[in-house]
C-alpha cells in the first residue's frame, strides 16, 4: 500500500509521488507514516525526512521545520525550508556547521538560542548530505535487507 506525498516550500514543490512510508521529524519525535493512517496535523521540527520508495531508493530530505498535514490517503508537507540529499553543497554546509559552532561559543547563554538552532540546522544538513555520498552502486539499501 502506497501514500501520495507533497512536500512544498515557499519557493518550490521539492517532491510529489507515491511512498511507501515517510518519515518526518515531529516535534514530540520521528513520525512514520504510511497508508490509511489516521488524519492529523503537527509542527515539524528540524531534522530529516526520509521517502521509503518501493522499488527505488529512498529520498533523504534535510527540514528545518514547518508542519504536517497527515490524511489516509495522502500527506502534505509545508516546510520553512528543505533540501534533498543531492541538493546539498557540503562544503558549504561543513562552513555552516564551523561558524555556528564558533559563534555559540562567543555568545552568552541568554543570546545562544539562534545559534543553537543554526548549528542543528547545519548537522541535520550534513547528515542528509552525507546519506548521499554513503550511497555506492552494490551497497544495499536499509529497506532491501541490509
Amino acid at each position: 500500500m502506497t501514500i501520495q506525498v507533497e512536500i512544498v516550500t515557499p519557493r518550490r514543490e521539492l517532491f510529489s509521488g507515491e511512498v511507501q512510508m515517510i518519515t518526518l521529524p515531529g516535534v514530540d519525535g520521528q513520525m512514520g507514516i504510511m497508508g490509511q493512517h489516521a488524519p492529523l496535523m503537527t509542527i515539524l521540527d528540524i531534522g530529516e525526512i526520509v521517502l521509503h520508495r518501493p522499488s527505488e531508493e529512498n529520498v533523504y530530505i534535510a527540514v528545518t521545520g514547518g508542519v504536517v498535514e497527515v490524511r489516509p490517503d495522502k500527506v502534505i508537507v509545508l516546510a520553512r525550508s528543505a533540501e534533498r540529499a543531492d541538493e546539498i553543497d557540503v562544503s558549504r554546509a561543513e562552513a555552516a556547521l564551523r561558524l555556528a559552532e564558533e559563534s555559540k561559543e562567543n555568545r552568552p547563554a541568554e543570546e545562544r538560542r539562534p545559534v543553537e538552532l543554526a548549528l542543528r540546522r547545519s548537522q541535520v544538513r550534513l547528515k542528509v548530505a552525507q546519506r548521499r555520498r554513503a550511497r555506492r552502486p552494490g551497497i544495499m539499501d536499509r529497506r532491501d535487507g541490509e
